[in-house]
């Protein structure tokens, strides 16, 4: 036992810092990278199931998601032109109508036409990283994602507990339960905008500019946790709290660029790595070889990408042809939400095990295409 965690902490030590140097020589961006290196490493043996390791991927997945909230500037979306959220609603409403159409048309199972049109934005954080969230469709992407995001944890979140419970008088509690909180958290934040609008003098004590103790990074991780707590005692999806907790700090710590990329620098250095590797493991390299896996995979990704393709030309007109189609396949990579609605699916006998492993390698399959497209694009761009 002693030698098994021996060889997963060096293994998973050498993954973390070797997987930029493949990334680079394979010219794909890192993640993707992660993932492959994940599911090899599993299939030979050097990287197995340990609670210590899901434990730590949890953690890498949920700052994932405040990393994603940190980079949602709420003051530029609520002061967007009406035009670009009209258009956004309008892409998420015709992905939602192209997705639960072809999975229709195909005959694919419930459960994996209620997945189709989920949204994640936790890979937008790492595109953002990798291109600049300067870029215009970086910020557009954010715009409708956020919305997306939103909208698939609350679906989830019922879904999850509909699931377990049935329809009955405990899913209109959480229900209930999810609505107020949203409402609370808009409300607090109203509160805090007026709190230092009148003193704003309270930002400088709280994250202090001339700090030696590492203020503002206690003050973020804090309310990173703070905030898991409250939905884990709500019994809501503790991601949309972490997303909620880098929400906040980008609403009112904006002013302290610093602590965005320390909180970037841990992320993106040691906790997401492990995560990426984590989903990589968590698929079994031999379930490739039974029969409809991989062929189901690669249809389910072609439909949840051509759906955001065919959504986003109504993006066309405020953002052009390539940046809507940047677009579409930045807000293709549902990886964390597909992964949960598979396992909630098959846990409770809703999903059959080739059903699994296709949404599974489905999640997997769409950021290795959409991360490789987005860069053949980019690069394109940047030679014209």
């Amino acid at each position: 036992m002693i030698h098994t965690n021996i060889t997963l902490i060096l293994t998973l030590s050498l993954l973390i810092w070797g997987s930029p140097f493949v990334a680079k020589m394979l010219r794909i961006p890192t993640p993707p990278v992660e993932i492959l290196l994940g599911s090899v490493f599993a299939y030979i043996g050097f990287v197995g199931h340990n609670e210590y390791f899901d434990l730590i991927a949890e953690v890498g997945f949920l700052y994932l998601m405040f990393l994603a909230g940190m980079e949602v500037d709420l003051k530029k979306i609520t002061k967007s032109p009406k035009i670009v959220i009209q258009k956004s609603m309008l892409f998420l409403a015709l992905m939602v109508v192209f997705s639960i159409t072809s999975g229709l048309v195909f005959h694919l199972n419930t459960i994996t036409i209620i997945s189709m049109p989920l949204i994640s934005i936790g890979l937008l954080a790492s595109l953002s990283k990798t291109y600049g969230k300067t870029q215009p469709w970086i910020h557009l992407a954010f715009i409708a994602g956020v919305l997306g995001e939103i909208i698939s944890i609350a679906v989830l979140t019922i879904f999850d507990a509909a699931s377990t419970t049935g329809v009955n008088l405990a899913l209109i509690t959480k229900i209930g339960y999810l609505v107020l909180f949203m409402a609370s958290v808009y409300l607090l934040y109203r509160l805090l905008h007026l709190l230092f609008w009148w003193f704003p003098e309270l930002k400088n004590t709280l994250v202090p500019k001339f700090d030696t103790s590492d203020q503002d990074i206690r003050l973020a991780i804090a309310l990173f946790f703070i905030l898991i707590a409250v939905m884990l005692s709500l019994e809501l999806e503790v991601a949309l709290g972490a997303f909620i907790a880098g929400m906040a700090i980008s609403a009112f710590f904006h002013h302290e660029k610093k602590l965005e990329e320390k909180m970037s620098s841990l992320g993106f250095g040691f906790l997401v790595p492990l995560f990426f590797i984590h989903v990589g493991a968590s698929l079994d390299l031999k379930s490739l070889t039974v029969e409809g896996v991989v062929s189901g995979a690669l249809l389910i990704t072609f439909l949840m990408i051509l759906s955001r393709i065919l959504a986003a030309v109504v993006l066309k007109s405020i953002s052009g042809s390539r940046d809507a189609l940047l677009i579409a396949l930045s807000l293709s990579m549902p990886l964390t939400l597909l992964v949960a609605v598979a396992t909630i699916g098959y846990e409770t006998k809703l999903l059959d095990l080739l059903s699994y492993y296709q949404l599974i390698l489905a999640s997997i399959f769409e950021i290795l295409i959409s991360m490789i497209t987005i860069k053949i694009l980019h690069t394109k761009r940047k030679e014209v």
